[in-house]
């Protein structure tokens, strides 16, 4: 089970009674992926596998109740609910991710969930929530595109009193005032994870090339950090020698690594902040006339085709990032309308696919 690193933010698990170790029950049955000539054709998770677990903590830090929000009961399956995708859905994570909300709300009964894409614009993504708010939404999940600018949407939601659960990457912002609570992975220690991957792939020693994510949001800042200050602590004689933005996508990943390759011939391993990237970068190294495993590669995401990736061995391990968030924030919200504490931050546990176990582990990817 991952740790919080000190300087951040401890994970909070809300109630004293009975679910400071909090597992969900009822996870979608099917994790959808992309379509794509390097997705493996894997049965999706059964029963339980491969849900979400929520890291279990000290229930002494801060916590929000609807009556310290200042809302209004409600009755989740008879309300309005509005989702808020922030991404296109050519992205395994993003495709899993709103399947799940949508498979929870189904299993529930919950009569009227409307789901929205903002296409990876984050003005679209405003406006989506604010016209999700109009339609007289009662509760709002939302998979932010950026950390920042969120103001407009937070001072409307804030008027009505719309308790907002964010998923998979923070809002800077105040819980239990500008939004309910924040559900997600610890994105700096799956920084300091992949770190000891690549310390362990390279024998401590070598050149390391960095493809960031997508700027201006909390997951690409941290899994930065984590890894750096990992590698600054434990192998200081690996050098970052290269480091660039993939924008998180599959396309970009390939050329950056294409231009990685040209300008920095003597790396030895490349960390990908996800898998889309990664898996880019498989492909310009097979286009480079590289063999697996000549350049070691470390990810963060837990997609199949990445899985895949390390049992065909190109790719040396994966942290997970868990993207079925459905039954968790479903869960969250009917707590919290039912007068239990939500903590301010639900941080969940993730995996680690390896040589080790990576082909007997497909079906826990997505």
């Amino acid at each position: 089970m991952a740790r919080v690193g000190p300087t951040h933010e401890r994970i909070i698990m809300g109630r004293t009674r009975g679910w400071a170790a909090l597992a969900v029950a009822a996870l979608l049955a099917t994790g959808a992926c992309a379509k794509g000539e390097e997705t493996p054709d894997t049965p999706a998770p059964v029963g339980t596998e491969g849900q979400q677990v929520a890291q279990s903590a000290a229930a002494d830090g801060p916590t929000c109740t609807l009556q310290s929000f200042g809302g209004q009961a409600f009755d989740v399956k008879t309300a309005t609910v509005g989702f808020s995708q922030s991404e296109k859905e050519a992205n395994p994570f993003r495709i899993a991710e709103t399947q799940s909300i949508k498979d929870e709300a189904k299993a529930l009964g919950v009569a009227n969930l409307r789901v929205t894409n903002a296409q990876s614009q984050f003005s679209k993504q405003i406006s989506d929530v604010q016209q999700l708010i109009a339609q007289g939404a009662k509760l709002l999940v939302i998979a932010p595109l950026n950390s920042d600018g969120w103001e407009p949407v937070l001072k409307q939601a804030a008027a009505k009193k719309i308790p907002i659960i964010t998923i998979d990457r923070k809002i800077n912002a105040q819980p239990c005032t500008d939004y309910l609570t924040f559900i997600g992975s610890d994105f700096y220690e799956q920084g300091k994870r992949a770190a000891d991957q690549m310390i362990a792939a390279l024998g401590s020693t070598g050149e390391v090339a960095i493809l960031l994510g997508a700027p201006g949001n909390n997951v690409t800042t941290d899994r930065t950090a984590g890894f750096k200050d990992r590698i600054a602590e434990k192998a200081p004689n690996i050098k970052i020698t290269f480091e660039q933005t993939g924008e998180f996508t599959r396309e970009k990943g390939q050329q950056v690594t294409e231009q990685l390759i040209q300008s920095r011939p003597g790396t030895s391993g490349i960390y990908a902040e996800n898998d889309e990237m990664a898996l880019g970068a498989v492909t310009a190294l097979k286009g480079a006339g590289k063999t697996p495993g000549q350049v070691k590669i470390v990810s963060i995401d837990g997609t199949r085709a990445a899985v895949q990736g390390i049992v065909d061995g190109w790719l040396y391990s994966v942290i997970e990032s868990n993207p079925r968030f459905g039954p968790l924030a479903f869960q969250t919200a009917q707590k919290f309308v039912a007068g239990d504490a939500i903590p301010a931050t639900t941080i969940i546990s993730d995996r680690e696919y390896t040589t080790e176990n990576a082909k007997e582990s497909l079906g826990h990817a997505y």
